[in-house]
């Protein structure tokens, strides 16, 4: 066979690009593949088995399809593109997660789906709940939270809240992730698909959890209305309105569904029962609703029989993997334990270790300190052995002065013993010397006295002397021959004598008087330089008490 033969029986393809919520591949089909056959080759790739959840959706003239399982791809209304994208996505929702979706990969599928509404507010959550919700979105992506590692600013890149929630409340970034953090952080020990498990079952108590709305209208007036398709049923909703529905149908409760263009009519079960019709802008958008509608209904009929072979084997491979990621989630957590407690006692030992190093450090330098004060305390006893000696010498040296002072100071009080003395007597003397002094005083009044009345009885003595005289010889001056003068000259002379002598003795008195009054004098000037002399000493010898008391 040539390999131009080869060639010719090569078929024919093109390439389509499929994008999931994380990720994107890219496929080459043959031109005569159907939608199945393009859709197991994508669940093929990621793994997934259970299959009907899921369907590749595309976009065209502005309306989301999905493609039809059972008509060629390039048959159906498609984009013109190469590659040809297609997403692949959610197209029914389960009633329970925990008890439906028993794949991982098609629960972590329907978490980044769900996400994604909830951020792009396709599915409205109250705040507390997205916070709540963000917190276990990030355990999934970052496992337990560990403060050393996970420090403030670590979410700053990741997008956890919807933008009306960061609007509505005037919160810094740094808020936010101190919130979503209070929450991660008692999420300690979960796995990321029970992580993810969680957060499901949060979301799909939501009122717009896994609703597709269609507008339609209830008459031809084109009143216009919501239809929700969801896993229970169909409900009616007010245009603005999408959380509480005016009316709803349940599945068990409907009868038929029938779609004619643009008309579609639901008929209850209950025969008396009004029949439903509404009316929608284009038929493609009631073929679409119709569609959903096929599709719920067959998994709401489904849910409700025995599971099938494949379902129940599903299930306890489920069980079976869960048992065992249980056990290993547990190992792994008792290895983490042990890991931590191994890395704690490490840092104990580490900490201990440094602690050691740090106390024998400090050992060392206190024994360096200890050998440096031992020098020094030996060389401080050898100066203190100096000292004492040169203190005992001084001690000894003042000892003797002490026996100097005491021998000085015993001298000094005998000398103011007799300097005292010699004061009392002093003062005695002078005692004396006054009292003399006041006699001889008193004395030389007394012969002062006395000369005045000795001269006044003179004068006295001559004037009567005289008067005698004139009177007994009065003829002297008739007889001049006879010189009676010689003889009074005569008598006169003797009583000149006589007062002459009394006048030498009283000179001589006054002298004797005189002298004895300077001789006083002179003894009184001694006797007060005397008395100086010895105040002078007394002082110093007060001054060398004082001394010798401060210095003893």
């Amino acid at each position: 066979m040539s390999i131009r033969g080869l060639k010719k029986k090569q078929p024919k393809t093109f390439k389509v690009r499929i994008i999931t919520v994380d990720a994107e591949m890219e496929f080459s089909c043959e031109m005569k593949w159907k939608g199945k056959d393009l859709f197991d080759l994508v669940c093929r790739a990621l793994g997934l088995r259970e299959t009907w959840f899921f369907g590749l959706q595309y976009t065209i003239k502005g309306m989301c399809t999905w493609l039809k399982m059972d008509k060629k791809v390039l048959d159906q209304e498609i984009p013109k593109e190469d590659p040809i994208s297609f997403h692949f996505l959610a197209k029914f929702y389960p009633e329970k997660v925990e008890e439906e979706l028993l794949q991982e990969i098609t629960q972590h599928l329907f978490f980044l789906q769900v996400k994604k509404q909830i951020l792009d507010e396709e599915i409205y959550c109250s705040p507390e709940a997205t916070v709540l919700l963000a917190s276990y979105a990030v355990q999934a992506k970052y496992g337990d939270y560990d403060p050393n590692f996970h420090e403030p600013g670590f979410l700053a890149h990741d997008e956890l809240l919807p933008k009306r929630v960061l609007r509505q409340y005037q919160l810094t970034a740094e808020m936010w992730e101190e919130k979503i953090t209070a929450w991660y952080a008692e999420h300690r020990g979960i796995a990321r698909d029970e992580a993810e498990m969680n957060y499901l079952k949060i979301a799909q108590d939501l009122e717009m959890y896994g609703v597709n709305y269609f507008p339609i209208a209830q008459n031809k007036n084109h009143t216009d209305l919501l239809l929700g398709v969801d896993a229970k049923g169909i409900h009616i909703y007010s245009i603005n309105n999408r959380f509480s529905p005016n009316k709803s149908f349940e599945w068990s409760s409907i009868r038929n569904i029938s779609c004619s263009e643009k008309e579609l009519t639901i008929k209850p079960l209950d025969k008396k029962a009004e029949v439903f019709k509404f009316f929608s802008s284009q038929l493609k958008v009631n073929k679409l609703i119709f569609q959903l509608c096929i599709g719920n209904h067959d998994l709401f009929m489904r849910r409700r029989k025995v599971d099938s072979i494949e379902i129940q084997q599903m299930k306890a491979q489920a069980r079976e993997e869960k048992a065992r990621k249980k056990m290993e989630n547990q190992r792994l957590a008792r290895e983490k334990q042990l890991r931590e407690e191994a890395e704690r006692a490490k840092e104990e030992l580490e900490r201990r270790l440094f602690q050691l190093e740090d106390e024998a450090r400090q050992a060392n330098e206190a024994l360096l300190r200890s050998q440096e004060a031992a020098e020094l305390l030996a060389e401080k006893a050898q100066i203190a052995e100096e000292e004492a000696k040169l203190l005992a010498q001084n001690a000894a040296e003042a000892e003797q002065e002490r026996q100097r002072l005491e021998l000085t100071a015993l001298k000094s009080k005998e000398e103011k013993r007799l300097m005292e003395q010699k004061m009392r007597e002093a003062e005695l003397i002078a005692v004396k010397l006054v009292k003399e002094s006041d006699r001889r005083a008193k004395e030389a009044e007394h012969l002062k006295q006395d000369l005045h009345e000795a001269r006044e009885a003179e004068r006295k003595a001559k004037q009567k002397l005289l008067d005698i005289t004139r009177l007994n010889y009065p003829h002297m001056a008739k007889y001049p021959q006879y010189s009676p003068a010689d003889s009074r000259d005569a008598n006169f002379d003797k009583g000149s004598i006589k007062l002459d002598l009394k006048d030498i003795d009283l000179k001589r008195l006054s002298f004797e008087i005189e002298r004895e009054r300077l001789d006083y004098l002179e003894k009184s000037r001694k006797f007060e330089d005397r008395l100086k002399e010895l105040k002078s000493e007394i002082h110093a010898l007060k001054l060398e008490e004082k001394q010798a008391g401060l210095y003893s």
